[in-house]
C-alpha cells in the first residue's frame, strides 16, 4: 500500500520551524466537524497516507504520532510508516495526553481553530501548559502552504430535497428551531454542522463523497428567519425561490465577520460541532456564547412518517440489489478470478441497475481473507487481492438514495471452507448473529441509554472470551450522513466514551456486531433498525422496540444451528421468511431462485 513520503513531514517540520513553531495537530475533520470530509480537507491523508475515516496526528521536531481507534489497527499499520511515525490507540492515549508527556518546556504548538472544538483547545492547553509549553493558533493552516495540488472546495451546486421526501417543509423546521431559541431565551443559533444546514433548508449539495451535503454555514434567528453563507456560484434561480425571502444568502467568506455582529446578543452554538473559531469570534464581537446542542440534531434523528416510508421503499431495492450481488459472489467468485475492486464494482452496478443510486453511503468494504480483520478497510489498487476459495469475504455497503440512506453488511464463504477452519468460523460467525439478534429483539424502557443495551450484542461472544473493538450501532440520516447522532449503542470504553443519548421511538439506528481474527477473516453482520413503541399487557412503562428495515439473507452455509436457542432459530426463520416475500416482487429467474433457497427454513 502506497505511503506518504517521509518528505512531507520534513516539509511541515521545517514551514513550522520557519514560523516559529515547535510542533502541530493535524486533525481528520473539516471547518464543520464532519466525519466525511472533501478532499480538499483530506490533510491528515495527505501527510501520512492514512486512508481511514476517524484519526489525528501530532508533530514535534524529533518525533510524529498518529492516533487511530481499534477499528484502524490494522489498517493504520499498512498505511502509514512506522519508520517515521508512532502507532498510539485511542481511547488508550490522546493527543492532549501525547503532547503533556513528549512536548517541551518553552515549546509553541500550533493548532488550526477551524479544525478543532472549544473543548478540546481547553484541554489540550491545560495539558501543555502544565509542562510549560504554549498551544497557540495559527493563522493559516501549515498543511495548505506545502500542500502545493491540494484540491479546490467542490465547486458542486446545491440541489433540492422536496417535501415529498422531507416531510416537511424547511419554514416549518426553521419555525420549530425559532421555538427552541425562545425556550432559551436566545437570540440566533449557529449551524455549522452541514447535515443539520442541509436537514433545515431541505436543501443537498454534492461537496463531500457520500454524503449529500453543501458546503455553507446557516444562523437562524429568533423568528426563524436565517442567513445562509454559500459561494454564490453554487445556487441557481430554483434554489433561490426555494429558500425564499425568509433566507437571506450571503457568501461564505462573509461568515466569520457575521459572527462579530452580535454585540449584547445571546447566541447559541453547539460545543461539539461548532469550531473554536466560530465561538472566539463570537465572543469577540461582545456575543455572549450559551453553548447548547444544536437544536436540529434530535429533530433530525427523530425521523417524521414520510422519512420512514421512504427509508422503507430504499431498503428494498437496495436489499434486492445487495442479494443479487452475493448471488454473483456465490457463483462467479469461487474460481479466483474476481478481486475486492472488481467486486465493488460489481455491487455499484447492481446499484446503478435501479436507476434512483445517487450515491454509495461510503466508499464500500470490500475485503477478503484478512483484509476483512480490519473493519473499516479501504481497498486501493495497490491493496487489492484476489476472491480467492477457502476465504471469507466481508463486504459492508451502503446506498444513497433520495428517499434514503442505506448501510448493510454481509459475509460469504469463497469456495469452500477447510474443515477446521470452517468450524471455527460457523462457531464465530454464530455468535455474532446470536448477538445480532438479542439486539433486534431487545425491547426496553423508553429513554434507556443506547450503552445500556451494547452488552446484549456481545454476551455471546464474550461467552467465548471474544470481543470487538467497534461500537455495535449508529444513527443514520434520510438521504444524509450513514453516520447520524446523537443516537447510537456502544460500550463505555468505546472512542467517545459511552452511548449517553436515551432512545426514543423514530430513530433509526444500525445493528452491526462482529469478531475479527487479526491475519485471517472478519465477520460482521448488519441490518438497519427503526425504534418503536412495544405494547406489553401489564407494563408499567411505556416501551420501545426495533423494527429490522433491511432485507437481505444472512449466509446460512456460515450458520451452526445447534448454537441457536429456539427463540433465536425463531426469529432467524421469520427474518427469512419477511426477506423472501419482501424481495421476491423485485427478483425473477436464477436470482429468484437462489433467493428461495437461501431463505428456506432452517430446522
Amino acid at each position: 500500500m502506497t505511503r506518504s513520503s517521509p518528505t512531507r513531514l520534513a516539509a511541515l517540520r521545517a514551514h513550522l520551524a520557519a514560523a516559529g513553531l515547535d510542533g502541530f495537530v493535524v486533525p481528520l475533520t473539516d471547518e464543520h466537524m464532519s466525519e466525511y470530509v472533501g478532499g480538499y480537507a483530506q490533510r491528515l491523508g495527505w501527510l501520512t497516507g492514512f486512508q481511514g475515516s476517524a484519526g489525528s496526528a501530532a508533530v514535534l521536531a524529533d518525533r510524529a504520532a498518529i492516533f487511530t481507534d481499534g477499528r484502524y489497527t490494522l489498517q493504520v499499520r499498512e498505511q502509514v510508516d512506522g519508520d517515521h511515525w508512532e502507532y498510539a490507540p485511542v481511547p488508550q492515549t490522546s493527543v492532549a495526553a501525547w503532547l503533556g508527556t513528549h512536548v517541551a518546556e518553552g515549546a509553541r504548538i500550533g493548532y488550526d481553530a477551524w479544525l478543532h472544538t472549544s473543548a478540546w483547545v481547553a484541554e489540550a492547553s491545560a495539558i501543555v501548559a502544565d509542562r510549560g509549553a504554549e498551544l497557540v493558533a495559527v493563522d493559516a493552516n501549515p498543511i495548505d502552504a506545502i500542500w502545493t495540488d491540494r484540491p479546490a472546495p467542490s465547486p458542486a451546486r446545491i440541489t433540492i430535497q422536496p417535501d415529498d421526501f422531507a416531510g416537511a417543509s424547511s419554514a416549518e423546521k426553521r419555525a420549530r428551531v425559532a421555538d427552541w431559541l425562545a425556550e432559551q431565551r436566545a437570540d440566533a443559533v449557529v449551524l455549522s454542522a452541514l447535515d443539520s444546514i442541509a436537514w433545515t433548508l431541505n436543501i443537498r449539495g454534492d461537496d463531500v463523497s457520500h454524503t449529500p451535503v453543501a458546503l455553507s454555514y446557516a444562523i437562524v434567528g429568533a423568528d426563524g428567519t436565517t442567513d445562509l453563507f454559500v459561494a454564490p456560484e453554487k445556487l441557481d434561480d430554483t434554489v433561490r425561490q426555494h429558500l425564499g425571502n425568509a433566507v437571506r444568502v450571503h457568501d461564505r467568506a462573509a461568515f466569520q465577520p457575521a459572527l462579530r455582529d452580535f454585540a449584547g446578543k445571546r447566541v447559541a452554538a453547539d460545543p461539539e460541532r461548532a469550531v473554536a473559531a466560530i465561538s472566539d469570534a463570537l465572543t469577540a464581537g461582545g456575543a455572549k456564547v450559551l453553548a447548547l446542542r444544536d437544536p436540529v440534531v434530535l429533530a433530525k434523528a427523530l425521523k417524521n412518517p414520510v422519512e420512514i416510508a421512504g427509508h422503507r421503499a430504499a431498503s428494498v431495492r437496495d436489499g434486492a440489489a445487495l442479494a443479487r450481488f452475493l448471488r454473483w459472489v456465490e457463483t462467479d467468485c469461487a474460481d479466483g478470478s474476481q478481486t475486492e475492486l472488481s467486486a465493488t464494482a460489481k455491487l455499484l452496478a447492481f446499484r446503478e441497475a435501479t436507476g434512483l443510486l445517487k450515491d454509495t453511503s461510503f466508499d464500500t468494504i470490500s475485503a477478503t481473507g484478512a483484509h476483512g480483520a480490519s473493519p473499516h478497510y479501504h481497498c486501493t489498487e495497490e491493496s487489492n487481492v484476489p476472491l480467492e476459495p477457502g476465504q471469507l469475504y466481508l463486504v459492508d455497503s451502503g446506498g444513497q438514495y433520495a428517499d434514503g440512506t442505506t448501510d448493510v453488511t454481509r459475509v460469504m464463504p469463497i469456495g469452500a471452507l477447510a474443515p477446521e477452519q470452517g468450524k471455527e468460523i460457523r462457531d464465530r460467525f454464530t455468535r455474532v448473529l446470536k448477538g445480532h439478534i438479542a439486539i433486534a429483539t431487545a425491547v426496553f424502557p423508553d429513554g434507556t441509554l443506547g450503552g445500556q443495551i451494547d452488552a446484549f450484542a456481545r454476551r455471546p461472544l464474550w461467552e467465548a472470551g471474544l470481543d470487538f473493538a467497534h461500537g455495535t450501532g449508529h444513527g443514520i440520516g434520510a438521504y444524509l450522513a450513514v453516520h447520524e447522532g446523537p443516537q447510537r449503542i456502544a460500550s463505555p470504553n468505546y472512542p467517545g466514551g459511552a452511548a449517553m443519548e436515551p432512545l426514543r421511538a423514530g430513530m433509526m439506528l444500525s445493528n452491526e456486531p462482529g469478531y475479527y481474527k487479526a491475519g485471517e477473516y472478519g465477520i460482521r453482520i448488519e441490518n438497519l433498525l427503526l425504534i418503536e413503541p412495544r405494547t406489553i399487557p401489564g407494563a408499567d412503562r411505556a416501551m420501545l422496540g426495533f423494527e429490522t428495515l433491511t432485507f437481505c439473507p444472512i449466509e446460512r452455509t456460515l450458520i451452526e444451528p445447534s448454537l441457536l436457542t429456539q427463540p433465536e432459530l425463531a426469529w432467524l426463520n421469520a427474518y427469512h421468511a419477511q426477506v423472501l416475500d419482501t424481495l421476491s416482487p423485485e427478483m425473477t429467474g436464477d436470482d429468484l431462485a437462489w433467493l428461495q433457497e437461501k431463505c428456506a427454513p432452517i430446522g
